[in-house]
C-alpha cells in the first residue's frame, strides 16, 4: 500500500468529494490524493459509495473515506467495505479507542487507514501506535480556540522522529497558505488543501506584475514564437 504514496517531498492532498474540482486540481500534476469527511459527501448531495469510486479512478494516490460508526465492531466492518471499492482506498477513523483498536485490526490487514480528529500529541502517539498509515491533526480547529495549531505538528514531528514512526502527519483543517507554509517548516508529510486555497498558492501580486512587464515588453518585439 505503501507504495502508493510518493516519498521526497510534501503531497498535496485535496479535501473535497466534488468531482470536478478534484479534476481541475488533477490536470495540474500536483495532488497526490484526496480527503473526504461526511460533511463534504453531504454537501455533494451525492451517493458515498459511488463518490468514492469515482474518486479512485481519478486518483491513484490514497483516497481517505470515513466510516460512520462509533464502536469496534461496526467500524472494522465498514472499513473492510470500504476497503472493497478500490485498493487506494484508506480508511478513516476517528481518534477514539474504538477507532484505534479498529486502526490495529485493518492495518494489520493491510489496509491504509488514516486516524482523525487529532487535537494533542499523546493522541498522534497513540495513533502511531496502532500502526496508523496517516494522523490527522486539526490545524484551524486549534486556532479557533486560540491555540496555536502548529505547535501540534512540531510536537508530532518530534515524537514521530525520537521513534522512527512510520505514521505520516497529514496536516487537516488548512484555512490559509500560511498554515501549508508554516506545516511544510513543521515537518508535515501531507497537507491536505481546500480546493480555493491550493489555487491560490501560486498566486502572488509581484508574480503578476512582473509577467504583465514582461508580456507588454514582448508585445513590443512583433515578434512571435510560433
Amino acid at each position: 500500500m505503501r507504495g502508493l504514496l510518493i516519498e521526497g517531498s510534501m503531497k498535496f492532498f485535496v479535501d473535497t468529494a466534488v468531482i470536478s474540482e478534484i479534476e481541475e486540481l488533477a490536470a495540474t500534476g500536483m495532488v497526490d490524493g484526496v480527503t473526504t469527511n461526511p460533511s463534504l459527501i453531504h454537501k455533494s448531495g451525492r451517493d458515498f459509495k459511488e463518490v468514492i469510486a469515482e474518486i479512485c479512478k481519478l486518483i491513484p494516490g490514497p483516497v481517505s473515506a470515513e466510516v460512520a460508526a462509533t464502536e469496534f465492531e461496526q467500524m472494522v466492518a465498514e472499513g473492510r467495505e470500504l476497503a472493497k471499492i478500490a485498493e487506494n482506498v484508506t480508511i478513516k477513523l476517528p481518534l477514539t479507542w474504538d477507532g484505534l483498536r479498529a486502526c490495529r485490526t485493518l492495518t494489520d490487514e493491510g489496509r491504509m487507514t488514516n486516524v482523525t480528529l487529532c487535537f494533542s500529541a499523546n493522541q498522534a502517539l497513540l495513533a502511531a501506535k496502532a500502526g496508523a498509515t496517516f494522523i490527522s491533526p486539526f490545524i484551524g480547529r486549534l486556532d479557533d480556540m486560540g491555540i496555536n495549531g502548529m505547535e501540534l505538528i512540531h510536537e508530532i514531528r518530534t515524537i514521530y522522529d525520537n521513534y522512527d514512526f512510520h505514521t505520516e502527519i497529514l496536516a487537516a483543517s488548512i484555512r490559509t497558505v500560511n498554515h501549508l507554509k508554516d506545516s511544510a517548516l513543521a515537518g508535515a508529510d501531507v497537507a491536505t488543501i481546500p480546493p480555493s486555497t491550493l489555487k491560490s498558492l501560486a498566486g502572488h501580486p509581484l508574480t503578476d506584475k512582473g509577467l504583465a512587464a514582461f508580456l507588454a515588453d514582448w508585445e513590443k518585439t512583433g515578434q512571435k514564437i510560433i
